[in-house]
């Protein structure tokens, strides 16, 4: 499958979105006409593209070591974006 312009967009726009002033989730409004929870669904099923590792090998890994990240500490049952309690 080859990607979409919009696809290409997506990841340009996770590369650089803190850049940008205000809300991550009002820019994802306003550029892209989606909702916060569709984008990240297309975000999620990007990740596993071998077309989108090619376009933006950097992007990709980061956004899977956050996504792996995430479903680990729920497995594990603890915050995956706050320190450890030990």
């Amino acid at each position: 499958m080859a990607m979409s312009e919009r696809d290409r967009a997506i990841l340009d726009f996770e590369r650089s979105w803190w850049q940008e002033d205000g809300l991550k989730e009002d820019a994802i409004r306003l550029r892209f006409t989606l909702s916060a929870t569709r984008y990240y669904q297309i975000v999620h099923e990007l990740l596993d593209e071998p077309e989108a590792m090619v376009y933006d090998p950097l992007v990709v890994r980061r956004l899977r070591r956050d996504r792996d990240r995430r479903r680990k500490a729920r497995f594990e049952g603890r915050s995956a974006g706050g320190p450890q309690v030990r």
